[in-house]
């Protein structure tokens, strides 16, 4: 069985705005991956960020900087 660690998840209110936020990651190389919303949170999108919970500053600065909407910001354990 897989160890459950932390994970920060920012979710998204249009697909759109995941494979935005997916790209803009990618290009400034800050680590995670998208993935299904988690079943204990709703969001208006199916696909949310995955990233370490340090990277939330970090994420949220770019994000903001790049016009990137998020839905909500979770710390859970996945």
């Amino acid at each position: 069985m897989r160890q459950l660690r932390p994970r920060l998840v920012v979710t998204f209110h249009t697909t759109s705005g995941a494979i935005a936020a997916e790209q803009l990651c990618r290009r400034l190389g800050l680590e995670g991956k998208l993935i299904s919303v988690p079943r204990r949170i709703t969001s208006d999108c199916g696909m949310a960020w995955s990233a370490p919970p340090e990277l939330r500053e970090a994420l949220a600065a770019r994000l903001r900087e790049a016009g990137v909407e998020t839905a909500g910001w979770y710390e859970l354990e996945l």
